[in-house]
């Protein structure tokens, strides 16, 4: 794991499912939360969980007013999302939380917390785009980071790579100057707060993007790759129904 660590963005290509049939879960155990839903998802380059067993997140970073929080940052039920910006799973599930958050976001009961992984094998140009989304961050607030995260996984096809000569008029809509921006991105200063989260995601087990942790109170479950938005709401309609029932 160590290793891991010293190669920024890289994860070995022996543990990347790329091909094949992943299946992928929810669990959570004590204090009267306890579910379990299993779907297959198919065919997939980037969808991937752990090869041997599922992942663990108890050393996950826990969530603070660092971090990019759609909605309620003091919601009961925090969804806590690595993507990769030029992944085509990650596009999908960014679309399925969009859909969670307009019906369980506005009454603060789920948040959204968007946390960088970039797959650089994968997608070469993935950790220079999470870099200029921290500028963004930096330079223009939170509402402009998530603005300028649904124009990168909105205006691209599934499969389509971020075209980078889009990207100066996605901050420009999101609020930013571009000069600044341009400055931000020189400097190199966003780099750090990518590679931690990357690092993070590999702590906890990520094997691919996009990956998931729910976090209720104190307790956690992962789902892995990209769940349809029924297979979301569901979990959440679970969890809500036996949080309002204790």
């Amino acid at each position: 794991m160590e290793e891991n660590k010293s190669q920024s963005f890289a994860i070995p290509a022996a543990i990347i499912i790329g091909f094949g049939l992943i299946a992928a879960a929810i669990f959570f155990s004590g204090n009267g939360i306890g579910k379990t839903a299993d779907v297959t998802i198919p065919n997939s380059d980037d969808v991937a969980g752990d090869v041997l067993d599922q992942p663990s997140p108890e050393n996950i970073n826990p969530v603070t007013e660092d971090d990019h929080i759609r909605g309620n940052p003091n919601a009961q039920i925090m969804i806590v999302e690595y993507s990769d910006y030029d992944c085509p799973f990650c596009k999908n599930f960014h679309a399925t939380m969009n859909q969670i958050m307009a019906e369980f976001g506005d009454d603060g009961r789920v948040a959204w917390v968007h946390r960088n992984f970039p797959l650089e094998q994968l997608h070469p140009n993935a950790p220079t785009i999470a870099q200029g989304a921290e500028c963004v961050a930096k330079l223009g607030g939170n509402e402009s980071f998530w603005t300028f995260s649904d124009l990168i996984y909105g205006e691209r096809g599934t499969n389509e790579a971020t075209d980078p000569l889009k990207i100066p008029d996605f901050v420009a809509q999101a609020g930013v100057e571009v000069a600044a921006f341009d400055a931000c991105m020189e400097s190199g200063e966003t780099k750090a707060a990518v590679e931690e989260d990357f690092n993070n995601a590999v702590d906890i087990g990520a094997r691919g993007t996009p990956h998931t942790i729910v976090m209720v109170g104190d307790q956690q479950g992962v789902i892995n790759g990209a769940q349809p938005y029924e297979v979301v709401k569901g979990i959440v309609d679970d969890l809500l129904t036996q949080l309002e029932g204790e």
